[in-house]
């Protein structure tokens, strides 16, 4: 029999990556959406901000809790519930008229959706199909986020500004359903389902015996117990916090808002998280190849680091030059969520065959720091007049970071024996 040229586990990476994509673009829609409907409802910031920090914050607690669904119920059941979610969420939005209703479509139904694809999906796809070239792997997963925002945002903005917002949810309800087809008839649960090993896995190993999934809950607090015993926990999950906060929470949800503030056209502003999205392609991918060479905490350390000095940097940049703005988008979107891979290498190493509702417990942290930035970037706005005063305390939070991330235990590698 002929060898087969592609591993079915690219396949799957592959159809989790177009979850994971069109996932991200719709967690990306809210900064397109904020000033037409503060404009069209005449809401204010804080209204627009608020069901986009619940949002983030289901986005980031549903993690622990899809995979221990993921485990019971199966990854491809999971993944065709959270499109549909998010297809009947976005479509039903075009007929919004109250702040209640964007607060349970796009807070509560989309949050849960983008919740159960979110980074946990990937982590959980990589362990469970690939031996070698894991953090190759889940830095591409990771990546579909800039990506998701590369094929989406500048459309979106230019249907928006053109011709009406609604356009807009209806485009990403079809992107969702689309992403349903793909995952009905491509995904596999797991590689002996394809008929092949693990990819890099050249003999079949027994499958260890697991206990049958009763409660998906008790699981995954059974992982957050885990994590509480654990200073390496705590300096994982409050780094992501930083990282969430300064990323998704702030740069996601205000950097078009602020770019309007100071005069920027929204589809120009989109366009530029279109670039760095681009960036960020490549430094997330970068990011997963080097943290299989290298100690992850370093590169923590200066992905923290450079990104603290670039929103320090940003105030001004607004208020500059073009040139100024340009240096801005490339360099912090290189460094977007390069610290992804580097995270769940460490929590691999921390946590071993309990690393997947681990590592969700501590991708919800980012998110709880993507929800604070979200609805208090929004707040402070309102407050002050303007985002200069939470650029500059984001960037000290993730210098802070920095220098927590040094103190993880290097650890030694540990096979992820799970069958997520």
């Amino acid at each position: 029999m002929a060898t087969r040229r592609i591993h079915y586990g690219w396949i799957v990476a592959g159809v989790t990556f177009l979850t994971l994509l069109v996932s991200a673009g719709i967690r990306s829609t809210p900064g397109v959406l904020m000033v037409p409907l503060e404009t069209q409802f005449g809401w204010e910031r804080t209204a627009t901000t608020f069901p986009l920090a619940i949002n983030l914050a289901l986005y980031g607690l549903c993690g622990p809790f899809a995979a221990a669904l993921m485990e019971k119920y199966g990854i491809k059941r999971l993944m065709v519930l959270s499109l549909l979610l998010l297809a009947v969420g976005t479509g039903l939005s075009a007929w919004m008229q109250t702040t209640w209703e964007f607060t349970l479509l796009w807070g509560v139904i989309i949050g849960i959706g983008t919740g159960f694809t979110s980074n946990v999906l990937g982590a959980v796809v990589t362990n469970r199909w690939f031996r070698e070239r894991r953090g190759l792997v889940i830095g591409i997963l990771t990546a579909s986020g800039a990506t998701g925002q590369l094929v989406f945002l500048p459309l979106l903005a230019k249907l928006a500004t053109d011709v009406n917002w609604q356009w807009t949810v209806w485009l990403t309800s079809i992107a969702a359903l689309i992403g349903v087809v793909f995952a009905l008839v491509f995904m596999r649960e797991k590689p002996s389902d394809a008929g092949v090993l693990p990819y890099g896995q050249t003999e079949p190993q027994e499958e260890m015996a697991k206990p049958s999934v009763k409660n998906p809950f008790r699981v995954a607090f059974g992982g957050l117990k885990l994590g509480f015993r654990s200073k390496d926990f705590w300096l994982l999950a409050g780094s992501f916090f930083v990282c969430g906060l300064s990323t998704n929470g702030l740069i996601g949800t205000h950097l078009i808002p602020a770019c309007m503030d100071h005069g920027i056209p929204e589809v120009t502003a989109a366009s530029m998280l279109a670039v760095m999205g681009i960036f960020d392609l490549i430094g997330t991918t970068f990011s997963g190849w080097l943290s299989d060479r290298a100690d992850s905490r370093r590169l923590l350390f200066w992905y923290y680091g450079l990104r603290g000095l670039s929103l320090v940097f940003l105030p001004y940049a607004l208020d500059s030059n073009f040139l100024s703005m340009s240096v801005f988008v490339v360099f912090y979107g290189l460094d977007w969520i390069a610290t992804v891979p580097p995270t769940v290498k460490l929590c691999n190493k921390a946590f071993g065959a309990q690393s997947g509702v681990v590592y969700g417990w501590v991708s919800a942290s980012h998110q709880l720091g993507a929800a604070t930035a979200a609805f208090g970037g929004g707040l402070l706005h309102t407050v002050l007049g303007s985002y200069t005063f939470v650029f500059v305390v984001a960037g000290v939070l993730c210098v802070t970071a920095a220098g927590f991330v040094l103190r993880i235990r290097k650890g030694k590698d540990v096979a992820v024996q799970q069958a997520m």
